[in-house]
């Protein structure tokens, strides 16, 4: 839940403030010059994020082993 927006200098200046929400679970956008440049997330979300820009990147069946020789053979140009 985005709980605020913070300038980084505001975030700079208030750093105790901003902290106390993330460690209340919630989320602070910072910006600098009118621009999102990052976010102050609670740690357990950090995973969230994670699993949640993964999903849908593997389908169907996956085997690391032939998936890896196959990029090995396609960046060397190995022949069988």
């Amino acid at each position: 839940m985005i709980q605020a927006m913070a300038t980084a200098t505001e975030m700079q200046n208030n750093f105790g403030r901003y902290l106390n929400m993330v460690m209340n679970g919630n989320e602070v956008i910072v910006t600098k010059n009118g621009k999102e440049v990052g976010r102050f997330i609670p740690k357990d979300a950090v995973v969230s994020y994670l699993t949640d820009s993964l999903t849908g990147v593997l389908t169907g069946e996956y085997n690391f082993e032939e998936e890896r020789e196959r990029g090995l053979k396609e960046k060397y140009e190995i022949a069988d």
